[in-house]
């Protein structure tokens, strides 16, 4: 073959090459395959899917967001227009938590890992600390910034995955929590739950 047909052939080769692996790229972030969120190494957990088999639907009372959580949680009492449910211990302790609000104050994507690390002092906890955080996550039906910290209350050390989701028509807030000791026994259910999560 004339290597004027050859040079013309590895052409073709290559714009082949780079079109399917964009579409390639398109295609896991519509089905949510496992290169969906691989730029950020600490939330490739985060997969945007269904709700697991046999879980429950928290809702916002709004009705603009929704949550899956197992079964063997149970709903608790929080601020007014706002959702949680938790896994409860001995004589009701807590020893994980999924909390869903509104975005209600001056929270933004640019800004959320600043926000909810404040927000956590603000609130009383004591000993904050930033362990990672993300932009431009991508969650069933919408873009979230996250954070992973950890904060000191009276009683314990805990561990949480905050995020701050934007959809098409309102944002939301998803957290998930649990006591640093039992955090890795916990993890794999608060992320599955933050995983389902949507906002309208």
């Amino acid at each position: 073959m004339p290597d004027r047909m050859i040079d013309g052939s590895r052409r073709v080769l290559v714009v082949a090459a780079s079109i399917a692996a964009s579409l390639g790229v398109w295609g896991a972030a519509a089905d949510g395959s496992p290169s969906v969120n691989a730029q950020a190494p600490e939330f490739r957990w985060l997969q945007p899917q269904r709700t697991p088999h046999g879980w429950k639907l928290a809702r916002l009372p709004s009705g603009n967001a929704t949550l899956a959580y197992p079964r063997t949680w149970r709903p608790i009492r929080t601020d007014p227009g706002t959702a949680s449910v938790a896994l409860l211990g001995h004589g009701r302790s807590i020893r994980s938590y999924l909390n869903l609000t509104p975005r209600q104050g001056m929270e933004t994507l640019a800004n959320w890992p600043s926000f909810r690390i404040e927000h956590l002092g603000d609130e009383g906890s004591t000993d904050v600390r930033l362990i990672t955080s993300a932009h431009g996550l991508v969650f069933r039906s919408g873009r979230g910034t996250c954070v992973i910290d950890s904060y000191r209350t009276s009683r314990a050390r805990y561990r949480e995955i905050a995020c701050l989701v934007a959809g098409t028509r309102s944002s939301s807030v998803v957290v998930g929590a649990a006591p640093s000791k039992t955090w890795a026994q916990q993890a794999g259910t608060i992320e599955r739950a933050i995983a389902s999560l949507r906002t309208d």
